[in-house]
């Protein structure tokens, strides 16, 4: 059957930005960055590991309506829509220090956890992101 996830989708409200975010700010690389015609296919990936993608995906046509895409944007600025990513990282806390210097902003700071430590942010869409330092 299967044997890998190899991609999954966040959707962003403008492409980029969200390549200046996840690759400028979070350190991320590019997969890929293809313009299809009828959408751009842009996806990041942790630097080293290029079996998981994830593709930044703006919503509209074709796959929605313009109405559908519409309100699909209003939900995601809302952070309403569901997307979520979650990072491991080897040092919450020194992660975090070095993010916070590039501007990123906080919705928790680093917190001790029974699973190890972790923090959570938003992007600029409203997407939630955490990332855990898994306890040893």
């Amino acid at each position: 059957m299967f044997t890998a996830i190899t991609h999954s989708q966040i959707y962003v409200l403008d492409q980029d930005e969200a390549l200046d975010f996840y690759v400028g700010k979070l350190g991320l690389e590019v997969g890929a960055d293809v313009d299809m015609g009828f959408m751009r296919w842009l996806t990041v990936g942790v630097p080293g590991h290029p079996d998981r993608q994830i593709l930044l995906e703006r919503p509209g046509t074709p796959a929605m309506s313009e109405e559908t895409a519409q309100q699909v944007r209003e939900l995601v600025t809302k952070g309403a829509m569901g997307g979520h990513l979650i990072f491991s990282t080897d040092d919450c806390r020194k992660t975090y220090e070095t993010l916070l210097s590039r501007g990123v902003e906080f919705t928790e700071e680093p917190t001790d956890r029974p699973y190890g430590i972790d923090c959570g942010l938003r992007d600029p869409f409203g997407n939630s992101i955490r990332f855990t330092q898994p306890k040893a």
